[in-house]
């Protein structure tokens, strides 16, 4: 099962907001959350007090929690990699290495006697999983994680996400991303220009950062990186199906009830034979064969245009369709409505027979 997830930064908020933070997301499903102890000052047992209380509101929510840690964080508070029991007193669902030892301790550390996971870091791009994985370890306490990146510029290129996540899939590893709240104010250092793993999502909004990360069926938890979401953002969320893709849709003006009624209401698969060309969503044309489909809206079509056949196009009309490439109408087809322009690089994650669905905007 998919997951959402938020991240909380006790050092630089007070615990009655992280609590009310984890209410309200715990609320909308939210069942992750991400923690950093790289940038944490003070004692093993000022560190201890800060966190435990919060983590213990958090599983009460029914909500996991994972550190995000690395090899120097360990002996500040009394912990090794082969003794952890230091982050199973304080609550901890697992522990995220944000660097590694080199493949054989992690290992070991997910044999740990307390059910810990291991969060392994995706996104350096090396043979490290495989590494892990020559040890024997315990493949069931073992996830990855990408990194966010603060800095504008500096996330990954899509190339790379795909080919590192690819990685973990092709061993059966969960996998998780960062996403950035639109209107958050902090994460865990200074630098904050948004708290994404994908630089082409640092300024998307963040209903579109996690569609697509759920589309590329490469990620299986999505976390937002900084803090606080909105309760709008949190709620619009809730709402995406995780497996499958939704798109906003801004109806055309002389749009007819019945084609609204066919983009919201009817389910849509792609056809598998596929075209480059066109989605194509042809059950609509046998349940309306009867109905008229008046011409309108015939201009040349450009690609997120959605579409339905009309009165002039024999045995597909009323069948639907949503264009992937430009092309001239010869004035068959409506054209019924766009896609928002922030979504219609999604439509290349639409696969032969991907069921999927239209939300349409006022």
């Amino acid at each position: 099962m998919r997951k959402l997830g938020i991240s909380i930064y006790p050092e630089h908020s007070t615990r009655e907001k992280d609590k009310e933070y984890i209410t309200s997301a715990a609320k909308y499903g939210f069942k992750r959350i991400f923690t950093c102890l790289l940038s944490v000052q003070g004692s093993k047992e000022e560190i201890v007090d800060k966190f435990t209380e919060i983590i213990s509101h958090a599983r009460k929510e029914g909500m996991e929690v994972i550190f995000d840690v690395a090899p120097h964080v360990f002996p500040a508070i009394g912990a090794s990699y082969d003794n952890l029991e230091i982050f199973a007193q304080m609550g901890a669902s697992g522990i995220r290495l944000d660097e590694g030892f080199g493949g054989q301790k992690e290992a070991l550390m997910t044999h740990n006697p307390y059910g810990l996971k291991i969060e392994i870091n995706i996104s350096s791009g090396t043979k490290y999983v495989e590494q892990i994985l020559s040890y024997g370890p315990n493949k069931d306490n073992l996830i990855g994680c990408h990194n966010f990146y603060p800095q504008e510029f500096t996330g990954l290129s899509y190339s790379h996400f795909a080919e590192t996540s690819q990685l973990f899939k092709e061993h059966n590893i969960r996998t998780a991303a960062f996403v950035s709240s639109n209107v958050a104010t902090f994460g865990p250092w200074p630098v904050n220009d948004g708290l994404c793993t994908l630089e082409t999502h640092r300024y998307l909004p963040i209903v579109t950062q996690v569609k697509h990360l759920f589309a590329t069926d490469l990620i299986d938890d999505v976390i937002i990186g900084n803090a606080y979401a909105s309760e709008e953002e949190l709620a619009a969320l809730s709402k995406i199906n995780p497996n499958k893709l939704s798109f906003r849709v801004k109806p055309s003006q002389k749009t007819s009830d019945l084609e609204k009624i066919i983009m919201e209401n009817e389910v849509h698969f792609n056809r598998g034979d596929v075209s480059d060309y066109l989605i194509r969503s042809t059950q609509s044309r046998v349940k309306y064969k009867k109905e008229s489909f008046p011409n309108h809206n015939t201009d040349d079509i450009q690609k997120g245009d959605v579409l339905v056949g009309n009165n002039d196009f024999g045995q597909y009309k009323g069948e639907m369709q949503i264009a992937r490439l430009p092309m001239k109408n010869d004035g068959r087809k409506n054209i019924v409505g766009k896609i928002v322009k922030e979504e219609i690089f999604l439509l290349d994650y639409i696969k032969p027979w991907d069921y999927f669905e239209l939300e349409l905007e006022n």
